[in-house]
């Protein structure tokens, strides 16, 4: 049931809030054309595997960006846990098509760390 208050308070929180970030972070980013690259481009899991393949940000440092969020007077960041090309970032027992990092836990532990507070993007889309 839909509850006004409640909404109206969550609302508020970011009235208030007004700046923060939504990172789109994925193998999508290697051939920097975006995150709908394998729909718009029509690409197949064989094709789209060489972007998986590259996709390894092992200089990603989610201390370091949570720190430039804070240091910017960012109050929430927003991560792509999975995005439609079904690739996750996180570690998962139900598919192999994932990072070897668990960036999310990276993130959530980061920005958390800083004050900011942390949400997922998980999109239920999977073109994999």
């Amino acid at each position: 049931m839909f509850d006004r208050a409640v909404y109206n308070k969550r609302v508020e929180w970011y009235k208030e809030a007004r700046f923060g970030m939504f990172i789109h972070f994925g193998a999508y980013a290697v051939p920097a054309r975006g995150e709908w690259i394998r729909s718009y481009e029509e690409i197949s899991n064989e094709d789209y595997q060489k972007y998986i393949d590259a996709f390894d940000p092992d200089d990603c440092d989610m201390k370091e960006w949570a720190k430039m969020a804070k240091k910017a007077g960012m109050k929430y960041a927003v991560l792509t846990a999975k995005h439609h090309d079904g690739y996750c970032l996180f570690d998962s027992k139900l598919t192999d098509y994932k990072t070897k990092r668990d960036f999310v836990r990276e993130f959530l532990e980061a920005f958390r760390a800083e004050g900011i507070r942390a949400g997922l993007y998980f999109s239920l889309i999977d073109w994999y």
